[in-house]
């Protein structure tokens, strides 16, 4: 997969990924994160869309983790530039639960691009496992397409029977795009360690 070629398609600010990065930048920037955590993260374009230019940056921590290594590159330069010195972006398989020991859990959880890419039973898994990287009262946005076949519905029910609170589910009319926003309202379950969570079907 050339995912510099498919990241170029935000750069198009009328394509679904631009208007889609616009309202997951939106609530990035309402959560005000402390900490943070972003499965596959990509170039990290949410995240900077999002804070940049917040307030004392360099008290905002947290991880990235993405596999592919100009996709890090690219984050690493935008944080840098961004004064987001407390956030790391690790080249690692964001589909193991080892890429997130000692980062979470964390107050703003990202997991955008991941389930249009992955099998069904992995996003419920992933689902099922998404407890433990969230902080009492953490934000969660998560991404999916609405192409036929149309698991939103699913996933939005696998959300509330993991114990999560919807928020918002942003759906527009004229787009395949959608924005999931969760709250997790419980206690932490630790994180398991050596769990495989999703593989990317590309």
């Amino acid at each position: 997969m050339d995912w510099q070629g498919w990241h170029g398609e935000y750069d198009d600010p009328g394509s679904e990924l631009s208007r889609r990065l616009a309202v997951v930048a939106d609530r990035v920037r309402r959560a005000a994160p402390r900490r943070l955590v972003s499965i596959c993260a990509g170039q990290g374009r949410d995240v900077l869309a999002g804070l940049t230019g917040s307030v004392a940056p360099q008290h905002i921590s947290g991880r990235l983790v993405e596999l592919d290594e100009a996709s890090v590159a690219y984050a690493r330069a935008g944080l840098a530039a961004a004064g987001l010195t407390g956030v790391e972006v690790r080249c690692a398989d964001a589909g193991t639960t080892d890429a997130y020991v000692g980062a979470v859990p964390a107050d703003l959880v990202l997991c955008c691009g991941v389930f249009g890419n992955v099998a069904e039973p992995d996003i419920r898994r992933t689902v099922e496992v998404l407890p433990a990287f969230c902080a009492t009262g953490a934000t969660l946005l998560w991404t999916r397409h609405r192409r036929e076949p149309d698991r939103t519905g699913a996933i939005r029910g696998w959300f509330a029977a993991a114990g999560f609170d919807e928020l918002e589910f942003v759906a527009p009319d004229d787009a395949h795009f959608s924005v999931g926003v969760q709250r997790w309202p419980g206690t932490t379950p630790p994180l398991v360690p050596g769990r495989r969570l999703f593989t990317f079907v590309h």
